[in-house]
C-alpha cells in the first residue's frame, strides 16, 4: 500500500509540521470551531468572553483526549496495521470506501429546511450573557462544546489523517504529545482572533461577524463535500496504484 500520503515518515521537520499547520487550519473552520463561537459572538446583550473561552477550552481539550487515544492505539497496534494495510482484501475495502466518499461528497449540502431560531436565540443569550441565575451554570456550554466535538470528530477527515501523520513520524512520544495540542491550539485560534476582534472593536465587527456566520451557514456543506470528495480521491488512487488496477487498464 502505498502510504506516502499519510505517512509522517514521508514529511519531516519543517515540512511535517507545516502538513499539520495547513490540516489544523482546514479543521478550524468547522462547524464546532468557528460558526458556533461566531454565532456566540453575535448574542445580543453584554458579552461574557469568559464564556467563549470555556466553550473553545472545552473542545480544544476534547480533541486532544481524542489524539492521544488514537495516538496511543497506533502507537501498540501500528505494525499489524500496517501488515493488515498490505493485504489485497483491504485494499479493495479501501478503493470501496475512497470511491463511496468520492460519490458521496457530490450528494453534501444542497438545501437544508430551516428551523425556528427563537429556542436557540434564547439558549445563547443565556449561554453568553448575564440573564438571571441559569446563565451562572457552565454545563450548558460545555456540553454543547463537548457533544459538537462529539458528532464532528468522525467527520473531520483533515483530524484523522493529521493524527496518521503524527503517528508515522520520527517524533517521540512527548514531541507528539506537543504537537498534538498545538494542532488542537491552532484548530481555535480563528475564533479566538474573532474573539479578540469582538472585544476590541465590537460595533465595527457586528457586521463581519455577521456575514461571516451567514456565509459558513450556507457553505459548510459544501466546503465539507469538497473535503470528503479530495480524501476519497486519495485514498481511492492509492489503492488502485497498489492493487495495480492502472497497469491493467494500460
Amino acid at each position: 500500500m502505498d502510504l506516502d500520503l499519510l505517512s509522517g515518515a514521508a514529511l519531516t521537520g519543517p515540512a511535517l509540521l507545516g502538513a499539520l499547520a495547513l490540516l489544523a487550519l482546514v479543521d478550524s473552520t468547522s462547524f464546532g470551531t468557528l460558526l458556533i463561537p461566531t454565532w456566540l459572538l453575535l448574542a445580543p446583550g453584554r458579552l461574557r468572553p469568559g464564556r467563549i473561552l470555556i466553550y473553545l477550552a472545552t473542545v480544544a481539550g476534547f480533541y486532544l483526549l481524542v489524539g492521544i487515544v488514537l495516538l496511543t492505539v497506533a502507537a501498540t497496534a501500528l505494525p499489524q496495521l500496517m501488515t493488515l494495510a498490505a493485504t489485497p482484501g483491504f485494499l479493495w475495502a479501501q478503493l470501496i470506501v475512497g470511491a463511496a466518499l468520492l460519490v458521496g461528497s457530490f450528494f453534501i449540502g444542497g438545501k437544508r429546511k430551516r428551523t425556528g431560531p427563537g429556542r436557540f436565540a434564547r439558549w445563547r443569550e443565556r449561554a453568553v450573557t448575564d440573564v438571571g441565575e441559569e446563565a451562572g451554570s457552565l454545563l450548558p456550554l460545555m456540553g454543547l462544546a463537548v457533544a459538537a466535538a462529539a458528532v464532528e470528530v468522525a467527520s473531520m477527515l483533515p483530524y484523522l489523517v493529521g493524527i496518521g501523520l503524527l503517528s508515522t513520524s520520527e517524533f517521540d512520544a512527548a514531541a507528539r504529545l506537543l504537537v498534538l495540542a498545538g494542532y488542537c491550539l491552532v484548530m481555535v485560534l480563528p475564533a479566538l482572533v474573532l474573539l479578540g476582534l469582538r472585544l476590541v472593536a465590537a460595533r465595527a465587527m457586528e457586521r463581519p461577524l455577521a456575514r461571516l456566520g451567514a456565509w459558513m451557514e450556507r457553505n459548510a456543506a459544501e466546503t465539507t463535500g469538497w473535503i470528503v470528495g479530495i480524501i476519497g480521491f486519495l485514498l481511492a488512487r492509492a489503492a488502485a496504484v497498489e492493487l495495480g488496477l492502472f497497469e491493467a487498464i494500460l
